[in-house]
């Protein structure tokens, strides 16, 4: 039997920006008192080049599992995979639904660069070996995104995205600098520039967007595009988010918006509840406005507005005839429930996290039992995992 009395039922959640390989086998490990771009260019992306197709395999497998524990039933990779078929096993295994990309930038002396034709390539290959609707794993066109992709990859990706009837996700700034690198090129605001070459459209999920002007938001509006918020990565990193965040104005506006936890160095939790919270409570605050972002509007964010967000509203996001069978069960016995509140949802979100989930299916296959993931010998990943994060961690040291 699954569930008790005083069981909740939820639609799975969905993990709009997820960095599955890299910062998993160091979890945790990077430091606080560091910029956001020492973080992800003397630690993350070195970590990132590190990695084999086994670590990949081993990274997302670990990953998945600690998403699917706390409900997250879909998740979009943050496009920073070497080994995407390796990654497409991870979640096979695990029984987490995955929108796969690959690696996607043309700056000068990256790892996994290449040139837009290279890179374009890469690309297509993913999306014609998992096209959208065959399975737990969809492939999307996957951008670095910030300044280090070129107006002519930028471009050439939104068109194989559309070619497809696939979609295109990017990083855009989480801080001030892309606005800044953007306007000492001598361009337009980040996505007002975009939105002028045609990249944001209604397929296009925006990571972060934290730092918007006026015209940026209009350009969202007008595009269509949506945005995936990781609040607590903007926390953990000092990257600004309550002094320039503008997610209240995009809910006010009716923006597409989704939430995300970004990586294990940065938001680190793979818990989208935490993050929907949080989001809502920036929103709250930061307006001043009580009757802004209700517990209602974070459970919604997490799952159908979620949904609606990554362009699976048909199949996700609901627990209605004809979707997919993504259910999570909260038991509501533990304390933070004593005693039962009137309204579920917003006990659920004020006062609980991913903790009290203690059933999920996904596709209607049982992949967690009594906070146990059903798939994967956690055991053997777990110390796998804990090795080859060792060795990583004394390479950077060297």
């Amino acid at each position: 039997m699954v569930g008790s009395a005083t069981s909740l039922v939820t639609p799975g959640y969905i993990n709009a920006h997820q960095h599955l390989t890299g910062d998993r086998l160091i979890a945790s490990c990077i430091p606080d008192a560091i910029t956001s771009n020492e973080a992800i260019f003397d630690w993350a992306v070195p970590i990132h080049s590190m990695h084999s197709a086994d670590d990949d395999e081993l990274s997302a497998t670990l990953a998945s599992v600690a998403g699917l524990i706390n409900g997250v039933t879909c998740t979009v990779e943050a496009g920073t995979v070497a080994h995407a078929q390796r990654v497409a096993a991870a979640a096979a295994a695990t029984g987490m639904r995955v929108m796969l990309g690959t690696w996607g930038w043309d700056a000068p002396d990256v790892p996994f660069g290449g040139s837009v034709g290279e890179i374009i390539d890469r690309q297509r290959a993913v999306v014609e070996q998992f096209p959208v609707g065959s399975g737990l794993v969809e492939g999307w066109v996957s951008l670095v995104g910030h300044d280090l992709v070129s107006d002519e990859l930028f471009v050439a990706a939104a068109e194989l995205a559309r070619e497809h009837g696939t979609r295109l996700t990017f990083h855009m700034s989480p801080h001030a600098g892309d606005p800044a690198a953007f306007a000492a090129a001598g361009r337009q605001r980040p996505l007002v520039h975009l939105h002028g070459l045609g990249v944001l459209g209604d397929n296009a999920l925006i990571a972060h967007a934290v730092h918007l002007d006026d015209a940026e938001i209009d350009a969202l509006i007008d595009s269509g595009a949506a945005v995936a918020a990781c609040p607590w990565a903007y926390l953990r990193l000092a990257q600004g988010v309550t002094t320039a965040g503008r997610y209240a104005d995009l809910w006010r506006r009716d923006a597409r918006l989704a939430v995300g936890c970004d990586a294990e160095n940065a938001g680190d939790a793979v818990d989208v509840l935490r993050s929907a919270a949080l989001l809502a409570g920036l929103c709250r605050d930061g307006a001043s406005d009580p009757f802004l972002f209700t517990a209602d509007d974070a459970l919604a964010v997490a799952t159908c507005r979620g949904a609606a967000a990554i362009g699976a509203a048909a199949r996700l996001g609901s627990l209605t005839i004809g979707r997919q069978a993504d259910i999570v069960v909260h038991e509501r016995e533990a304390v933070q429930f004593s005693p039962l509140a009137s309204d579920p949802v917003r006990q659920l979100i004020w006062s609980s996290d991913g903790r009290s989930v203690s059933d999920v299916f996904v596709a209607g296959r049982r992949v967690v039992a009594d906070r146990v993931c059903t798939t994967v010998d956690l055991v053997a990943v777990r110390q796998a995992a804990a090795e080859r994060g060792r060795w990583m961690l004394a390479q950077l040291r060297r």
